[in-house]
């Protein structure tokens, strides 16, 4: 029940404080709408919100699966190969210097206004997190077990397939929750730059005709979308924790 009463508390709550703002404020509604305004909102363009909740929804999770994919292909050959991590690494780090949001002008020039660009974005935004938290992972194993699989005469591809990736498989379920959270930045930005369909899309084109109560209605599907794919994602990092702790 604790799961269940707490989250509803707080959206009660959170209601509740929106609905004081607009009457201590006395904002006109195309400022700061209210709660019922939204909630007929989203209900009268249920159907045009989930049509563009679905493109934003696909492009979250392939750009979930391509760049957790990338992220962790690349900690694995930085773990098997040192030298490659030490000449590697810096230029990894490098490269968050410069904001993934100033690129995607860039990449909706190179990759169109479809579906493309905005799916760079979400593995250009999540790579990064997850190869860093799998190669920590990667690179934090026991001493002890290393040196026990040495004196058995392990190679190296079994040490790591058996004992270094088992062992970081937290590490990587941490990147991958953040992962989860990160996608949709990436997604909505390259939606805000340059795009016909999508959540982003629909917040500028209701901002551009004064629908501020349907850009509040869309601000909300996307973070529930974002919620839900946390949980999903979560529970899948934390069945593959479970099964490599058991197996």
């Amino acid at each position: 029940m604790n799961r269940l009463t707490y989250p509803f508390c707080a959206t009660l709550l959170g209601l509740c404080l929106w609905q004081a703002l607009v009457w201590g404020t006395d904002a006109p509604h195309f400022i700061l709408p209210a709660p019922w305004r939204v909630a007929k909102a989203a209900f009268e363009s249920r159907a045009l919100i989930a049509e563009h909740a679905v493109v934003t929804g696909t492009e979250v999770i392939l750009g979930l699966i391509i760049g957790a994919s990338l992220g962790a292909i690349t900690a694995i050959q930085l773990a098997a190969f040192p030298r490659l991590a030490r000449l590697t690494l810096p230029l990894l780090v490098f490269t968050q210097a410069v904001p993934v949001f100033a690129l995607a002008p860039i990449l909706t020039l190179w990759f169109g206004y479809g579906i493309g660009s905005k799916i760079v974005m979400a593995v250009l935004i999540i790579y990064f997190p997850v190869t860093s938290a799998f190669y920590d992972g990667l690179s934090r194993v026991t001493p002890g077990l290393l040196d026990l699989a040495k004196t058995m005469g392990a190679s190296k591809t079994q040490v790591m397939l058996r004992i270094k990736i088992p062992s970081a498989l937290p590490s990587l379920a941490s990147g991958l929750k953040l992962a989860a959270v990160y996608a949709p930045i990436g997604a909505v930005i390259g939606e805000w730059v340059g795009a016909s369909r999508g959540l982003g899309y629909l917040m500028l084109l209701a901002n551009g005709r004064a629908k501020i109560d349907l850009m509040f209605a869309t601000l909300i599907v996307l973070a529930l979308l974002t919620l839900l794919f946390h949980k999903v994602v979560s529970m899948l990092a934390n069945r593959l924790t479970d099964a490599s702790v058991t197996g």
